[in-house]
C-alpha cells in the first residue's frame, strides 16, 4: 500500500490547480489579443442597428415636430409639405454628418490614448505593470497566480496595451472605413423616417392630417422600439410605448410653437 502525505499531496493539488488557472488564462490572454488584433468594427451588428434607430428616429421626430408648427399656424399645405421636405433633406444629410464626424473622432481617441499607452509603458513599466495588478486583484486574482497574469500580460508590449485600452479606459478600436457606413444607415434612415409624418398630408386635408400624421408617427415609433427591444434586450412592449411617448412628446413643442404663431384664417 502506497503512503501519501496529505500535506505534500495537497500542496501538489494546489500548485497542479495554479498551473492549470495560470494556462487558462494564458489562453484567454491569447483569445483577447487575437480579438483585438482582428481589427474590429465597433459599427457592425447591433452598432447597425442603432444607427438604423437613431437616424429614424430623428427624422420622425423632428419633421413631425415642423409639421405640426406649420399645419397649426397656417393650413396651407404647400407650406406644410416644403417645410418638412426641407427639414427632412436637411437633417438626413446634417444626421449624415455628424455620424461620419463622431466615428472618426472616437477613432483618433483610440489611436491618441494608444499612443500614449505605448509612451508609459516604455518610460515607467512599474508604474504601469502595478496597474495591470491592481486591475486584476479587483477581479479577485491574488497571490502567485496574480503574479503569472502579470507576467503574461507584460512580457508583450503590444498585449499589454491592448488590455490597457480595453480594463483602463474601456475603449475598442475603431474601424475608420466604417465612419461611411454608419453615415450611409444613418442619413438613410433619417430621410425614410422623416417622409412617415409627411405622407398624411399628401393625401387629406390639413386639419386630418395632423392627426392622422400623429398616430402613423407614433406607431411606427412603438414598432421600432419593440424590434429594438426584441433584438438586443428588454420588454418590447415597454420599450415601444416608452419610444413612442418620448418621440410624440418631444414633437408636440412644435405644435405649441404652431399656436403661438398661428395666423388668422382668412
Amino acid at each position: 500500500m502506497q503512503w501519501v502525505d496529505p500535506i505534500t499531496d495537497q500542496g501538489m493539488i494546489q500548485r497542479r490547480s495554479q498551473k492549470s488557472l495560470a494556462a487558462v488564462f494564458h489562453h484567454e490572454a491569447s483569445r483577447h489579443e487575437h480579438h483585438y488584433h482582428a481589427n474590429l468594427d465597433p459599427h457592425s451588428g447591433i452598432c447597425s442597428l442603432s444607427d438604423f434607430i437613431l437616424g429614424g428616429q430623428d427624422g420622425l421626430v423632428n419633421v413631425l415636430g415642423v409639421v405640426l408648427g406649420v399645419a397649426t399656424a397656417t393650413r396651407d399645405p404647400r407650406l406644410i409639405l416644403v417645410a418638412g421636405l426641407a427639414t427632412a433633406f436637411a437633417e438626413s444629410i446634417s444626421m449624415g454628418a455628424v455620424a461620419y464626424t463622431t466615428t472618426m473622432a472616437e477613432a483618433d481617441i483610440y489611436e491618441s490614448e494608444r499612443s500614449r499607452e505605448y509612451r508609459h509603458i516604455e518610460n515607467a513599466p512599474n508604474i504601469e505593470r502595478q496597474e495591470v495588478r491592481e486591475i486584476f486583484q479587483k477581479k479577485g486574482f491574488h497571490g502567485t497566480l496574480l503574479d503569472r497574469i502579470v507576467d503574461t500580460i507584460t512580457a508583450d508590449h503590444e498585449t499589454w496595451v491592448n488590455v490597457m485600452m480595453a480594463e483602463e479606459h474601456q475603449l475598442t478600436p475603431v474601424n475608420r472605413a466604417s465612419a461611411f457606413r454608419s453615415a450611409f444607415v444613418v442619413g438613410l434612415s433619417a430621410i425614410v423616417g422623416s417622409l412617415v409624418p409627411l405622407l398624411p398630408f399628401i393625401f387629406f386635408p390639413a386639419g386630418a392630417g395632423i392627426w392622422i400624421s400623429v398616430i402613423v408617427t407614433a406607431l411606427v415609433l412603438f414598432m421600432v422600439g419593440a424590434y429594438k427591444a426584441r433584438v438586443t434586450i428588454g420588454r418590447p412592449g415597454k420599450s415601444g410605448l416608452e419610444m413612442a411617448l418620448i418621440g410624440i412628446l418631444s414633437a408636440l413643442i412644435g405644435f405649441v410653437v404652431g399656436l403661438v404663431f398661428k395666423a388668422p384664417l382668412p
